[in-house]
């Protein structure tokens, strides 16, 4: 029996490799194998013993071969129980050679098996660290893109009120304005003199017959006085653009001297507004401009009187909303 011992030693080490808990199988399975062997063992020491007290008995018997002759149904016995116990150990130790080899085939599958699944377990594991760190950088990625975009946001907020605040400025001044040259020209109302506001802007228009005779660029005397009006009030606004606009109505003219059409009429009695409101005031020549606008942006379709005018637009100066616009 004491052959077999080395491979037991050999199963213990292959067992081993085996993880905690197929390990822990394994060993109850080895240590009942064990257990078998022990059992076998003993029984191999009693057979061993039983077989050297047989030997010993054999060779008294013969020697006292002539003596027993008579008794070959007594010896023929004890070799046919000999035999058999000797068939009874090959057996067993058969089977154990059998469980042996099959515990060593079942533990290097299910090592293979173990290590397989194992490999499967670190690929699996080793890709979900991967996606696990891609998301941690675009998470990263959001998060300064977020922080961006709040900074931005409370930028621009901080602009829009900036904004808010200059155009709410700027609409009281364009009231102011209004209500002050409204006031200055009252007793203009009504020769044909309204004063608007709209778009931000504040619009004069003054009738043409207020102004000047018909077919004239000459700005007749109660005119002067509308336009002295308004001019003392605009040189004191220094955030103001002053835009004159000469309209007509759709009657032709047909003269050999100028005005000879009617983009010339607008033109020129635009011109002779900005004259006398220049001559009689100290509006900046650069914040002024006379154009014509011809017959072509009527107002009353029913009223010809009513388009031809002039329209002294007051514009504010948005240098810096656009400022923190572009920013």
């Amino acid at each position: 029996m004491t052959k077999h011992i080395p491979l037991i030693f050999a199963i213990a080490f292959l067992i081993s490799c085996v993880p905690a808990r197929k390990y822990e199988e394994v060993e109850s399975k080895q240590k009942k194998c064990y257990e078998d062997l022990i059992e076998v063992k003993d029984l191999a020491t009693t057979l061993e013993t039983e077989n050297t007290e047989l030997k010993s008995g054999f060779d008294q018997m013969k020697d006292q071969v002539g003596r027993l002759k008579a008794d070959t149904t007594l010896l023929g016995k004890a070799l046919r129980i000999k035999e058999k116990q000797y068939d009874k150990i090959d057996d067993l130790n058969q089977r154990i050679q059998d469980q042996l080899e099959s515990l060593q085939r079942g533990s290097a599958l299910e090592n293979q098996r173990l290590i397989s699944d194992l490999e499967k377990t670190r690929l699996e594991l080793q890709r979900k660290e991967d996606e696990l760190r891609l998301l941690e950088m675009e998470l990263n990625q959001k998060k300064i893109d977020l922080d961006r975009l709040s900074a931005d946001l409370i930028e621009r907020e901080k602009r829009v009120k900036e904004l808010e605040e200059m155009i709410a400025s700027k609409d009281a001044m364009v009231k102011a304005l209004k209500d002050k040259v409204a006031n200055a020209l009252l007793g203009f109302k009504d020769k044909g003199l309204t004063v608007e506001q709209k778009n931000g802007k504040v619009y004069i228009s003054m009738e043409a017959k207020l102004l000047f005779p018909s077919a004239s660029t000459q700005v007749n005397s109660e005119g002067k006085k509308a336009l002295i009006e308004l001019a003392k009030i605009l040189e004191e606004q220094k955030e103001l653009e002053v835009l004159v606009e000469g309209h007509t109505d759709t009657d032709k003219m047909n003269s050999g001297s100028h005005p000879k059409d009617n983009w010339e009429l607008s033109v020129l009695r635009a011109t002779s507004v900005v004259k006398i409101m220049l001559n009689n005031s100290a509006i900046d020549p650069v914040t002024i401009t006379a154009a014509g606008r011809s017959e072509f942006l009527p107002i009353d379709i029913n009223d010809k009187s009513k388009n031809r005018r002039i329209e002294v637009i007051l514009i504010p100066k948005l240098d810096e909303l656009f400022e923190i616009i572009s920013k």
